[in-house]
């Protein structure tokens, strides 16, 4: 079974079903309510499941790892209220994501690499030429982005891979607005002197 197919099924089992309903039009409402959250769940994990996948996957450098980081962060959805998560969800998820990470990290201290070459990215009007040559420029920058300090890949990697806004990114990670500026301004700097060392 795929790891999308376990998460849906654990969190469709972690919906608690009410022990007492009063009358029928009560059950009905309830029954309306489960349902309502059961598809907006399920539009969650369709939408969120990939980036936080690799996200997680940057910070553990495993995949089972980070498969299980993003199940457990979907778990917490379940037991969270709609309308307190209305208007910041994104960031939520990825804080969640992105603490959780962390703590499997320093326990397990997993210094594998992983890759996340996102291809369906390249645009599909080049050619096979040209597509070849930005896989290549791509697989160079990640391995460049690989020498950044973890502070510097993280806010590159929220901004660029997951298109966050500066704030956003500030709220995930517990920098200041500025600071992540700071860290973005630096790291791209570096990368394209990387870059052009590594030609």
């Amino acid at each position: 079974m795929s790891s999308s197919a376990i998460t849906r099924a654990t969190m469709h089992e972690s919906l608690v079903e009410p022990t007492h309903v009063p009358a029928k039009t009560s059950e009905v409402i309830m029954e309306t309510d489960r349902a309502e959250t059961v598809a907006w769940l399920q539009a969650i994990l369709k939408e969120y499941e990939g980036p936080l996948l690799r996200y997680a996957q940057r910070i553990t450098k495993d995949l089972d790892l980070a498969r299980d980081v993003v199940q457990e962060t979907f778990l917490r959805v379940c037991r969270q209220d709609r309308a307190a998560l209305d208007g910041h969800l994104a960031r939520w998820l990825f804080r969640v994501c992105r603490n959780r990470a962390l703590d499997v990290q320093r326990k397990e201290q997993r210094m594998s690499v992983a890759t996340d070459l996102d291809l369906h990215t390249l645009p599909s009007s080049t050619g096979p030429t040209e597509q070849l040559e930005l896989r290549e420029t791509n697989s160079r920058l990640l391995l460049l982005l690989e020498r950044l300090p973890s502070t510097q890949q993280e806010v590159i990697r929220l901004k660029f891979q997951n298109d966050m806004k500066y704030r956003e990114i500030a709220e995930i990670t517990g920098q200041s607005v500025s600071n992540v500026g700071f860290l973005l301004h630096t790291g791209l700097k570096r990368l394209r002197d990387m870059m052009k060392h590594d030609n």
